[in-house]
């Protein structure tokens, strides 16, 4: 529900501050006092597109706060959500509008975007009027309204979900077509390179195994000749032999020399076996370094061929078996291709079936509905004097999507045997009026927890008319708000909360005020809409009665 709307600095308005009420507000007033500026100022801050310039003459920039009241499970709720805006129980809309054109929102004193106020807007407010045609005269919407009408939530769900199982099918079908279709391609390719990779077979870090030997070998020759005069001179004939004469000359002369060769005798042995650690080590290395020739060569050539393979393919060494499997999976998937497909088909058709069948279903549903939409429009119809009019509520087949195969149109024919079209194109004015407040009263239920606008859509109507228009107002606003802008004095009596629209000129400057009105007050407004500008006690009289027939 709005419950506040405070405007300051907007076209004609200086500073206004309205407390809107649960039930029928009525804004009244003379023809140019100011009432659109209202409904203008409340799309500014809701994120409609309107007037350029807003903004006061004189002032630096305008400002809108709109403030809602948001109970738990609003719909608006899940807007803010998405959004990640803070929500609670108040939600307050401010919009600013500066002198060069700029605009600035906030939702709940955090900055917005106008797209998320438009996305607000739609769960909290409801405008209707002659060029309304974001709401019942949008063909776009007549499905919805519908749907909503006939309460055909679960099938409606039941459609939208074998349409997106339908969809995720063809879009997989479609890929992997393409993706056999690219292997297919390359089918050759593929055979001769898995051949190639597993003949190699190249293992990790055989590269770096390879060529490590390779570099081994190549410098054994060298290597080993060095060894061997290494060898050749710790043996018996170098430095082993000498060590042990001089061992065996000192051990000789040991007895006699009074202990002092005990030492060197100690050094000679330790030196002994160190030498023969040492000897041993390169017996070892020999048996390590001594290779056939042909080890070489075989070494190179594998070598070579890894390395010429993952130039070949563009990637690492390391990487060829990885590789090499990814191709024998590529092969795989080309080799299963066409039962792999065979298989999605199968399940692509068992899903069409399923949406045909959901769609199906709520296409007799929604016709059913239709027929009983168009009975209930055209029973109220009659008591606002249109009871020779025809609505219809046209289903005709659509492409198919996640709302089924059909689309849906409300047409009317204002008179019989007359042609019937759109309903923004065949009524006129005062009909058009009459229709949407008949279809708005049918759909009501599609509307918990919207303010419902009525801009002027009394216009042309007069009488017993205009005071059925007024009390089907009335019977929309119980439990919910609707806000009427009417020159009805019929539709006035009937609100259960009354506003004067005033166009005041003070210093040269001309501005639009909101008064509420006291009983007293509002008889007064509604024997000026009744008389005109000369308020006679007739009209008073008129105006007490009108308002005694509420009663």
């Amino acid at each position: 529900m709005l419950r506040a709307l405070e405007i300051r600095d907007m076209l004609i308005i200086d500073r206004l501050e309205l407390a809107f009420q649960p039930g029928l507000n009525v804004l009244t007033g003379e023809t140019g006092a100011g009432k659109s500026i209202l409904l203008d100022s409340l799309g500014f801050v809701l994120g409609w597109r309107g007037r350029a310039e807003l903004v006061r003459q004189g002032a630096d920039q305008g400002e809108v706060v709109a403030v809602f009241d948001l109970p738990d499970g609003h719909p608006a709720h899940a807007v803010l959500e998405e959004a990640g805006l803070p929500a609670g129980p108040e939600l307050i809309l401010r919009r600013i509008n500066t002198r060069d054109g700029r605009k600035t929102s906030w939702i709940n004193d955090r900055r917005c975007s106008g797209e998320v106020l438009r996305a607000l807007s739609e769960r909290l407010v409801e405008l209707h009027g002659q060029h309304d045609d974001r709401g019942l005269l949008d063909p776009k919407g007549h499905r919805a309204l519908l749907d909503s009408f006939a309460g055909l939530g679960l099938m409606q769900d039941s459609v939208r979900e074998t349409w997106r199982a339908r969809s995720r099918l063809a879009r997989r079908l479609a890929e992997a077509e393409a993706a056999l279709q690219a292997v297919r391609a390359e089918e050759d390719f593929l055979r001769h390179a898995v051949v190639e990779l597993d003949g190699l077979d190249p293992q990790p870090g055989e590269e770096a195994e390879l060529d490590a030997r390779r570099r081994l070998m190549q410098g054994a020759e060298r290597t080993r000749e060095d060894m061997a005069r290494a060898y050749a001179a710790l043996g018996l004939q170098g430095a082993e032999g000498s060590m042990s004469d001089a061992l065996r000359w000192l051990d000789g002369v040991a007895g006699q020399a009074e202990g002092t060769l005990d030492a060197p005798l100690e050094a000679l042995g330790r030196a002994l076996n160190e030498l023969a650690d040492a000897t041993q080590g390169l017996e070892r290395a020999q048996e390590v370094m001594s290779f056939n020739p042909q080890d070489l060569e075989e070494a190179e050539e594998r070598l070579f061929a890894i390395r010429a393979l993952a130039r070949k393919h563009g990637v690492l060494a390391d990487d060829l078996g990885a590789f090499a499997t990814g191709l024998r999976d590529r092969l795989s998937a080309l080799d299963r291709g066409d039962a792999d497909l065979r298989a999605l088909k199968t399940e692509l058709a068992g899903a069409e079936v399923a949406f045909d069948t959901a769609a199906a279903a709520l296409t007799a549903a929604r016709q059913e509905a239709a027929g009983r939409l168009d009975a209930a429009v055209t029973a109220e119809l009659a008591p606002l004097k249109m009871e020779r009019a025809v609505f219809r509520t046209e289903i005709a087949s659509a492409e198919p999507g996640p709302e089924g195969r059909d689309a849906v149109t409300f047409s009317v024919a204002t008179n019989p045997g007359a042609p019937a079209g759109p309903l923004a194109r065949i009524a006129s004015g005062g009909e058009l009026s009459r229709f949407l407040l008949a279809l708005k009263v049918c759909l009501s239920d599609s509307a918990a927890g919207v303010t419902m606008i009525f801009d002027e859509i009394d216009r042309g109507v007069g009488g017993a008319t205009a005071d059925a228009v007024g009390r089907r107002l009335a019977a929309l606003a119980q439990g919910g708000q609707v806000l009427v802008v009417t020159h009805s004095p019929q539709v006035a009596a009937l609100g259960a909360h009354h506003w004067r629209v005033e166009k005041r000129v003070l210093d040269e400057m001309t501005t639009t005020t909101v008064v509420p009105l006291d009983p007293s007050a509002r008889i007064d407004e509604i024997a000026r809409m009744v008389a005109g500008d000369t308020i006679t006690d007739e009209a008073r009289g008129a105006a007490r009665a009108l308002l005694a027939g509420v009663d």
